[in-house]
């Protein structure tokens, strides 16, 4: 039965959550704001329970009411079906290259309609934009460390770098050779 069944990657970085350990909802938004996971995840705060709701519908979590303090709350914790299910996924995560879509990719293609000065201005604004994410994972990695968290997920946070200080060096390469560029 767990063959036909399919998770998204959001509903995958809430089941990862939940085999952590049981948790509530809100429980689960703290560790996503906590571990900066919007960096990499898509998940939305509004569609927390959402996802919750289609892992329980499809037998990947269940939950349980409890009563504390006078205020009903549903833990949810993850099945061994949805430990199965998040297996299977992880392998395919780690295994197959995802094409990455990127608006600024569109900005390029159509780079004609610019001026050069516009055009090196943005330029310009996209590297400050990029320098300013580094320095988000920069602080990242400290909160990571600070929870000694497992390697793996440090990982995720100097994957990141590369990739954006390699994007940081390709657009002031490209930048300065289309400043010397007299079309």
């Amino acid at each position: 039965m767990d063959e036909k069944i399919e998770i998204s990657n959001v509903e995958s970085a809430v089941l990862g959550l939940l085999l952590e350990k049981p948790m509530y909802g809100y429980e689960i938004e703290k560790i996503i704001e906590e571990r900066k996971m919007r960096q990499w995840t898509e998940i939305a705060f509004s569609s927390i329970y959402y996802v919750l709701k289609k892992l329980e519908e499809k037998q990947i979590v269940e939950s349980e009411t409890e009563n504390k303090c006078g205020r009903a709350r549903k833990i949810y914790f993850a099945t061994d079906l949805g430990k199965n299910i998040m297996r299977k996924k992880v392998k395919e995560l780690i295994s197959n290259y995802e094409k990455t879509i990127s608006g600024f990719d569109l900005g390029m293609s159509n780079l004609d309609i610019l001026s050069k000065e516009e055009a090196v201005e943005c330029f310009e604004n996209y590297i400050k934009s990029v320098e300013h994410v580094i320095n988000r994972i920069y602080e990242v990695n400290s909160t990571v460390k600070k929870y000694n968290r497992p390697d793996h997920v440090l990982a995720l946070s100097d994957r990141l770098l590369a990739h954006l200080n390699t994007e940081k060096e390709f657009i002031q390469e490209f930048k300065e050779k289309f400043k010397e560029n007299e079309n």
